[in-house]
C-alpha cells in the first residue's frame, strides 16, 4: 500500500479522543478483504528507507491510500510502504488507524521496522537492532493512542507493556542471524520515541542514554501499544542509520539523507533477514 491521499475526520461525541468509530475501522477492512482474495495473518509497516522490503513479496496487490477509506495520507502479509506519524500533525488515533485494520482483517501478528539513531556507543551505522523494549516519551506526557473511551471489543482498558515485543520470535531472530552468518553481530535493546521533527540535542542525547535507550527515533511505539491492545503478536528491529552526537565538538549532525542512504546500503542484508523471520511466524489455520 502506498502512501497517497488524506481524510479528514472531527473527533465524535464531545471529547472522545478517537475520532474513528468501530464500524469505520470495520468499513475499511472489509473493503480491503473485498478487493483481494489474500487473507493476511502477518502485517509489516517499513521504516524511512526500508520501503525496499515490499520487492520481496510475491502475488503483491497495492493499494494506494487514496483508494483506501478512512485511511490518512503518507502507505498481504500486509505491507505498509511509509507510515504515519506525530510530527506529519496527526493525532495517534490517526497514526495508529491501520494496526486496528488489520487486526479486523485477520491479521495476528505485527512487524515494525524503523530507521534509528545509536546512542548505544556500541553500535555502529549498519547495525540491526531487535527491539527487546521501549520507552514511550510522549506517552509519558500525556500522549497515548489508547487515551479516550476504551473499546473493549479491542482490548482491555489498561494493557501491560511489559511483555509488548515477542520473546520466542526474539529468539528466533537471534538463531536466524547466526545462521546468515553475518560478520557483525545482531544488536538487541530498548528504543525510545520523541515526538520529532527536529533531532535530538546532545543534552538531550545524554538524558536519553540515562534512562536507559540504545536507539532514539520518531515512530513504531503508537502502533506498537494499540497492537499489543489488540492482541497482535509484535517484533520488531531497528536500522541504526547514524550515530548520535553526544560531543559538543564534534562537527556531524543528523539529517534524514544520511538516514535514507544508510538504510539502501543495509538493504539486502536487512530484506534477507526479515523474510527468513517472517517466513518463521506460526500461522493459523484459516477455514475459509
Amino acid at each position: 500500500m502506498n502512501g497517497e491521499g488524506h481524510t479528514h475526520r472531527e473527533g465524535v461525541c464531545g471529547t472522545m479522543e478517537n475520532g474513528y468509530t468501530y464500524e469505520d475501522y470495520q468499513d475499511t477492512a472489509k473493503w480491503l478483504l473485498s478487493r483481494t482474495e489474500h487473507r493476511p495473518q502477518v502485517a509489516l509497516i517499513c521504516g524511512s528507507g526500508l520501503g525496499g522490503l515490499i520487492k520481496r513479496l510475491t502475488q503483491a496487490q497495492t493499494f494506494d491510500y487514496s483508494e483506501i477509506p478512512n485511511f490518512p495520507k503518507s502507505t498481504a502479509c500486509v505491507v505498509m510502504q511509509g507510515r504515519f506519524h506525530m510530527y506529519e500533525g496527526y493525532p495517534l488515533w490517526k497514526v495508529t488507524f491501520p494496526v486496528r485494520v488489520f487486526r479486523l482483517m485477520g491479521v495476528e501478528t505485527l512487524v515494525v521496522t524503523n530507521a534509528a539513531g545509536g546512542l548505544n556507543p556500541k553500535f555502529e551505522v549498519g547495525d540491526i537492532m531487535l527491539i527487546r523494549d521501549h520507552i514511550n516519551l510522549p506517552g509519558l506526557s500525556g500522549a497515548n493512542p489508547l487515551r479516550g473511551p476504551n473499546d473493549e471489543r479491542f482490548g482491555v482498558r489498561f494493557p501491560a507493556m511489559s511483555d509488548a515485543y515477542d520473546r520466542d520470535m526474539r529468539q528466533k531472530a537471534h538463531s536466524t542471524w547466526k545462521q546468515m552468518g553475518q560478520q557483525r553481530e545482531l544488536q538487541e535493546g530498548t528504543y525510545v520515541m520523541v515526538a520529532g521533527p527536529s533531532y535530538e540535542t546532545v543534552a538531550e542525547c545524554h538524558l536519553l542514554q540515562k534512562l536507559g535507550a540504545d536507539a532514539v527515533g520518531m515512530s513504531t511505539v503508537p502502533e506498537v501499544i494499540v497492537a499489543r491492545h489488540c492482541g497482535l503478536r509484535v517484533f520488531g528491529f531497528s536500522l541504526i542509520t547514524n550515530k548520535a552526537i553526544l560531543d559538543y565538538e564534534s562537527q556531524g549532525k543528523a539529517n534524514h539523507e544520511e538516514v535514507l542512504e544508510a538504510g539502501k546500503q543495509a538493504a539486502k542484508k536487512l530484506e534477507q533477514f526479515v523474510f527468513i523471520l517472517m517466513a518463521s511466524i506460526p500461522l493459523s489455520e484459516h477455514t475459509d
